[in-house]
């Protein structure tokens, strides 16, 4: 029920918030007794406080969407646009992160090279870079993730696809929550805020289109949402 939604939740933000922020008070604390006049101690020191204060910026300003999008104040800004073409451009913006783990990224071919959809430009983006991102995270050495376009008459679906470690039957009707994680100790590792499947399921949902996920583990996991054709 909902309190117990409410009760859940809440003791998800103060877990992920609190790691950060031991992690500076930490780093600060060590500065304090001394480590700021030791040359091998403090830059490195101010560069992880740094890192963990990035974290918590992250954490706010995905919680800042979705708080807005709850409270219906998410405005969505309608284009007509090539929906292939942000495609290659977020492939583009994910290319290192994804090299970084050996992952390829591609659109799957046999498409018509152009479909205009009537969206929100960059919160379709968004929806693209989470996607990837979690793809990236979950995905095997040697990898690929592909992005598929199929067409319904009015609408476009929109899949990606990975071969990564796929995800257990039991918890996919959970996979959108906020903080709901999969595999705790990968995602955090990765950076993950734990809210990046919560907020493509908004944006999606603002768009009054639909997202669903199917998954088989080890052979990897299908995002797949629809858009309207301009």
């Amino acid at each position: 029920d909902r309190a117990t939604f409410r009760k859940e939740f809440m003791g998800n933000v103060s877990h992920e918030l609190k790691t950060p922020i031991f992690s500076i008070q930490g780093y600060i604390q060590t500065l304090i007794d001394g480590g700021l006049y030791d040359a091998e101690i403090n830059m490195r020191y101010l560069k992880k406080a740094d890192k963990n204060v990035d974290r918590l910026v992250k954490i706010v300003d995905d919680l800042d969407i979705i708080t807005n999008h709850e409270s219906g104040k998410m405005e969505l800004n309608y284009l007509n646009f090539d929906i292939i073409l942000l495609a290659k451009e977020t492939i583009s913006l994910m290319e290192d992160k994804a090299s970084e783990r050996d992952i390829s990224l591609s659109i799957k071919k046999g498409f018509s090279p152009s479909i205009k959809v009537s969206a929100d430009y960059s919160k379709i983006q968004q929806v693209l870079i989470n996607l990837l991102s979690n793809s990236i995270k979950y995905g095997q050495k040697n990898g690929q993730t592909e992005i598929g376009f199929y067409d319904m008459h009015e609408h476009i679906l929109v899949e990606v696809s990975d071969n990564g470690i796929g995800i257990e039957q039991k918890k996919l009707p959970r996979l959108f929550e906020r903080f709901y994680r999969v595999d705790k100790s990968r995602s955090r590792t990765a950076g993950g805020t734990g809210l990046g499947l919560a907020i493509v399921k908004h944006i999606v949902e603002a768009h009054q289109q639909t997202i669903n996920v199917r998954s088989t583990e080890e052979l990897g996991s299908t995002f797949g949402f629809t858009l309207k054709k301009s």
